[in-house]
């Protein structure tokens, strides 16, 4: 396979990543402020905010692994695993490891949450509201070329208003159950 395919890909998977973990992030938010509607129960945005989760999963395995493949700038596994190791714009790939890093802890404590507390289940939940906006950074600054492109200025900034806008009405959301535990949006 040509390093011009594998840049292609490398740098569509990251893209689809993006959308598809900021559905995510929204489909979380919508379920833990337990949006529900006629056409849309609770149990229906929770199994969406799965699938897509594990689709997601699958997108940024596959532009973590073409990433690695490619030669052309030299990132290695290792540089996917811990951050700022690489040569590569350090920084900014550092960030995407660490968003990699927090990602693997989501997938771990989620295939372990009958087994774990609910409350230490739901702390290592939140670390996706670090996780995707360290993510957004490493997209960015990553790939300035292509991170300066209309189209892609449009899908991130789109992208982040979803998340912002889902996450404040989470933020500010009320349900009865959560008022009757004595919580807020939270």
């Amino acid at each position: 396979m040509s390093q011009q395919v594998l840049w292609y890909i490398s740098r569509g998977t990251g893209m689809v990543s993006l959308l598809l973990l900021s559905t995510t992030m929204v489909l979380g938010a919508l379920t833990g402020g337990r949006f529900a509607h006629a056409s849309w129960p609770r149990f229906t945005v929770s199994g969406l905010h799965r699938s897509m989760s594990l689709v997601g999963l699958g997108f940024v395995g596959a532009h973590v692994a073409t990433a690695v493949i490619d030669s052309y700038a030299g990132i290695g596994w290792l540089d996917v695993l811990v951050p700022f190791t690489s040569v590569y714009r350090p920084l900014w790939l550092g960030l995407g490891a660490i968003a990699f890093d927090l990602v693997v802890a989501l997938v771990a404590t989620s295939l372990m949450r009958p087994r774990i507390d609910p409350r230490g289940w739901r702390i290592v939940h939140w670390a996706a509201y670090a996780c995707w906006p360290l993510a957004v950074a490493h997209g960015l600054g990553a790939g300035p070329a292509d991170a300066r492109l209309t189209w892609v200025l449009a899908v991130n900034a789109g992208c982040v208003l979803a998340v912002v806008v889902a996450v404040t009405w989470r933020a500010t959301a009320s349900h009865p159950d959560t008022v009757a535990r004595g919580g807020g949006g939270w």
